[in-house]
């Protein structure tokens, strides 16, 4: 191999500075550059496309006499939704376990009424008709969060941890990651405290803790920083942890915001690693933000792991547009939570049930049994925050090739006198965000549908995006998968839509064969 004296040095020299320790208990300021400018630099990786996303296997069709529960975390990450436009834009096909549909249809933002009484969110259901397979009927749950004016909202102490790694080094990674997050200290206030964490080949502090009102000098910080360098995710994510701990307010909105591709490669850099590492972060009461940036070695499976299991949510910024959306205009809801650990049970009426499928979620779904158990963790809410799901039901009755064949030894018996008129019962579970037990919701769902031309502009926008992401799935759950069916139900759901992103949504249709 050509230079190959000169790789053998590199690797050397990598693996020696990799080894070195930041003292993070002195918390000296230092600069972004210093970081990085006795590593290695990466090749330039950008010609080759590895892209990692975690496998998902559908929701199969269940039936309630065998499965009577359906459990599952609310989520309210999108970060699916702008990476496959990332893609339709690109004129690229689409990977299929990059489609998270949940992810899709939370992207937008929904009609529901603010909540009443002590409960943090309003809970809203609709049925109505499925237009992928023909007698099979569709359940929407709604959640709104309640809407809390930023003069109510907690002093926040805020940690930044910005990926200044080589594979950042990009116009639509580094570059436009300081630009989004002069967006977001656009929104900060006196009370509000900021520090700023970077790392590369190891992690350092760029800025200490600075007051929300420092504009200048936060967004200075921010200005200086370059990229180069192998990356140390975990180290990094260990001094962001610290620091925020150290400065933690009590009953405050305590958070590390994480601004990455997720190409972590030095020190803990594997999934199992960061699901680890973030689970124990978890416990210092915490929330977490992540936001990534880039393509081509865009590691979404670490990302969203991130998320899920670190009390967080995750966008996935694609231009200044999407950052000016999730951290301007939702800047309340995506970093200021007033529920976590939201759970939802639902039980269908075999009366009126055959069979059920939860659409998307799949790695969010929750044994039955962790719905009462405190410890199992879940998905957080944020002020303002809509959270949607979507059930394809199979109505009692109806002859369907997806219903599962009945067990010689289960049959269960249902009393025709009592519930006849309820089609399920659900239960929602939550926790205030200093809180360590959960309140529960209990509500009915009566057995009335309405046909899809008469339901909600909402109820058709929501299942068009659906359609669109079973689609792209090429899901073996759906009979009719037409573009142009797909295209009229979504212009049939415009209505709200004063920002222009279900138009938006309508012509990335329009794009997919």
């Amino acid at each position: 191999m050509k230079n190959k004296p000169f790789y053998l040095l590199a690797f050397l020299f990598l693996v020696l500075t990799s080894c070195k320790k930041y003292n993070a208990a002195a918390y000296e300021t230092v600069d972004s550059t210093a970081v990085a400018s006795d590593e290695i630099p990466e090749e330039n990786i950008s010609e080759l496309n590895t892209e990692s996303y975690a496998g998902l296997e559908e929701n199969p069709f269940e039936s309630p006499k065998k499965s009577p529960l359906s459990t599952f975390s609310i989520d309210v990450d999108n970060a699916s939704y702008t990476n496959i436009r990332r893609f339709i834009n690109e004129g690229q096909p689409v990977p299929k376990d990059a489609v998270r549909i949940e992810e899709m249809m939370n992207f937008f933002k929904y009609k529901y009424p603010q909540p009443e009484g002590q409960n943090p969110f309003s809970i809203n259901t609709e049925v109505s008709e499925s237009p992928w397979n023909k007698n099979s009927l569709l359940l929407k749950i709604g959640l709104q969060g309640k809407n809390i004016p930023m003069t109510n909202m907690p002093a926040s102490n805020l940690v930044f941890l910005i990926d200044v790694s080589g594979s950042m080094d990009e116009p639509n990674k580094l570059p436009l990651l300081k630009e989004s997050m002069k967006i977001l200290v656009k929104e900060l206030r006196p009370q509000d405290k900021v520090s700023i964490v970077v790392y590369a080949g190891s992690a350092g502090v760029v800025l200490s803790p600075t007051s929300g009102d420092e504009k200048d000098e936060i967004m200075d910080a921010f200005d200086k920083l370059s990229a180069g360098g192998s990356t140390a995710g975990g180290e990094g994510i260990e001094l962001a942890y610290k620091l925020a701990q150290e400065n933690f307010i009590k009953e405050g909105n305590n958070r590390v915001v994480i601004a990455t591709d997720g190409d972590f490669n030095v020190g803990a850099s594997t999934d199992d690693d960061m699901e680890k590492l973030i689970e124990e972060k978890r416990k210092s009461g915490v929330f977490l933000t992540v936001l990534g940036f880039g393509m081509g070695n865009y590691k979404d499976s670490k990302m969203e792991i991130l998320a899920d299991k670190g009390n967080g949510n995750y966008a996935y910024i694609d231009n200044i547009q999407e950052a000016n959306r999730f951290l301007g205009k939702e800047f309340k809801g995506s970093m200021f939570a007033i529920a976590k650990d939201v759970k939802i049970q639902i039980e269908f009426n075999p009366k009126h049930v055959q069979a059920y499928r939860l659409i998307g979620y799949e790695n969010r779904r929750l044994k039955d049994e962790d719905f009462k158990n405190d410890a199992v963790d879940a998905g957080e809410l944020g002020s303002g925050h809509t959270v949607t799901a979507l059930y394809e039901i199979i109505p009692t009755g109806v002859e369907s090739d997806y219903v599962p064949s009945d067990l010689k030894y289960t049959k269960v018996k249902t009393d025709e006198t009592n519930y006849s008129d309820e089609l399920a019962t659900i239960k929602f579970r939550y926790k205030k965000p200093d809180g360590d037990k959960s309140i529960e919701i209990v509500n009915t769902i009566p057995n009335r549908k309405i046909s899809l031309d008469n339901s909600s502009s909402d109820f058709k926008f929501t299942t068009a995006v659906a359609w669109f992401g079973l689609k792209l799935k090429d899901s073996k759950f759906i009979s009719n998968s037409s573009t142009a069916d797909i295209r009229k139900l979504a212009k049939s759901g415009l209505a709200n839509d004063d920002e222009g992103y279900r138009a938006e949504f309508v012509r990335l249709v329009d794009a997919v064969n």
